[in-house]
């Protein structure tokens, strides 16, 4: 059972320069949304980042809402935040599958995203997750972008396209 191991968590990385996170949230389930978004912009806050919120009707629109932000504002990094519980059919497995790939295909794109989707099988999975005050997925989700943006600033340099692009990059 997960409530009974150990995890370890990296310590919050510092930063020179002020930083600016998106949240992206699919508030379907509006309770266990709003914890997740306290946990994560409480750990933004934390390492002396702002944070900017935008809703979307659901998990699958998270990857989208991200994309359009990279391109036509300036974060340094993205949350997202939602969760999808199993219902009676395979709709559970396509908005868990394509929301977390298009989130992962922009991380390998070079966006720094800290993913806080909860995919559960109930909703006192969900609670316990969201909680803040125990499991957390949505400051360890927040954390985890932090870590990246820290990681390609560390790196630096001019910054190359990778992967797919959509072309908008030339207009």
């Amino acid at each position: 059972m997960a409530g009974s191991e150990i995890h370890y968590n990296l310590e919050l990385p510092k930063f020179e320069t002020p930083l600016k996170l998106l949240i992206a949230r699919a508030p379907y389930y509006q309770d266990i949304a709003d914890d997740l978004l306290k946990g994560a912009s409480a750990e933004i806050e934390a390492a002396s980042g702002t944070w900017d919120l935008v809703d979307v009707p659901g998990a699958l629109e998270l990857p989208t809402a991200i994309g359009i932000a990279e391109r036509f504002k300036d974060y340094d990094g993205y949350v997202a935040l939602g969760c999808i519980i199993r219902g009676e059919t395979t709709h559970y497995e396509t908005v868990c599958n394509d929301s977390s790939r298009g989130i992962a295909l922009m991380g390998l794109q070079g966006l720094c995203i800290g993913n806080g989707i909860l995919t559960v099988e109930n909703r006192k999975q969900a609670e316990v997750r969201a909680d803040p005050n125990d499991q957390n997925k949505g400051g360890g989700a927040a954390a985890a972008a932090l870590h990246l943006i820290a990681l390609a600033r560390r790196l630096g340099g001019e910054r190359k396209n990778v992967g797919f692009t959509t072309g908008l990059d030339k207009l």
